[in-house]
């Protein structure tokens, strides 16, 4: 852990790493203390950890047992996928259904694995246990470090922190869901989404991010009331090529040097304007 090798400097969007050395003229980002990349590991921690206890609620609430809604937790650990599955379970959704809107909701974790495989470089023997905290959190904590050894505590207190007590609250939550009575009249299910926001607004920071990430919303909350549960957060995905196919299409506009059939136009050598 004593390793201080300086990561590429980002470019773009916050977390965007360049796949080579920096350029010429390019500086490495200064050092984090240990002691910072701890606070923010914990406050991130301790802050989306504590939301188990709506899961839990949320899942008992839907007619999952104890035991279900424990192996949840300890095995998902993707809160997203966890309150998707459930609330897809209480609408009466099929349950088949419902696994598979989680699972796919899910699969954007591996795409977080593959950047951050090449940050933390961790030993082989080790690379098992470290894809179970692969998530949103620990993601957004690892990819701003300057240096090696930051990203790899940011990582590891981030995703021990949040594993501990996002299962030890979700037991909580589902052991008290009895005592609150209606766990609906508490709206406990909107805190995860809410969370997840926090975490989300500060990286938009380019104009076509924050336009892909308007269009998403306006195509889930339009496509709610007739489909499925889960459904629209899936198709809410189609957002970003979208986005990017208009944002091409604008870049190339009048002025490429080309005619109206498409081809380049070329004067005669002598040849004068009319």
């Amino acid at each position: 852990m004593a390793e201080q090798t300086a990561l590429p400097e980002s470019t773009g969007s916050p977390g965007a790493i360049t796949a080579g050395p920096p350029g010429p003229g390019s500086e490495a980002r200064p050092d984090k203390p240990d002691a910072a990349v701890v606070r923010d590991a914990l406050g991130v921690g301790i802050a989306v950890g504590l939301s188990g206890f709506a899961f839990g609620v949320t899942s008992a609430g839907s007619g999952l047992s104890l035991f279900q809604t424990c192996v949840l937790s300890l095995l998902v650990f993707t809160g997203a996928s966890q309150f998707a599955l459930v609330g897809a379970l209480a609408a009466g959704g099929n349950p088949y259904t419902a696994a598979a809107g989680a699972f796919f909701l899910g699969i954007r974790n591996a795409f977080y694995g593959l950047r951050l495989s090449q940050l933390l470089a961790l030993p082989r023997a080790v690379r098992p246990f470290a894809a179970h905290w692969v998530i949103d959190e620990t993601t957004a904590v690892t990819l701003p470090q300057p240096t090696r050894r930051a990203a790899r505590i940011g990582f590891t207190v981030t995703g021990l922190t949040l594993y501990v007590l996002w299962n030890l609250t979700t037991l909580v939550g589902a052991l008290g869901a009895e005592a609150l009575g209606d766990t609906d009249a508490w709206g406990l299910d909107a805190a995860s989404p809410a969370v997840f926001l926090a975490l989300l607004a500060p990286m938009l920071t380019s104009t076509t991010e924050r336009v892909t990430a308007g269009l998403a919303v306006v195509l889930a909350l339009t496509l709610l009331p007739v489909l499925p549960a889960g459904v629209p957060v899936l198709l809410s995905a189609l957002a970003a090529p979208v986005v990017l196919f208009l944002m091409g299409r604008t870049k190339k506009g009048p002025g490429d040097g080309k005619g109206s059939n498409g081809t380049v136009t070329r004067r005669k050598k002598g040849e004068r304007h009319s």
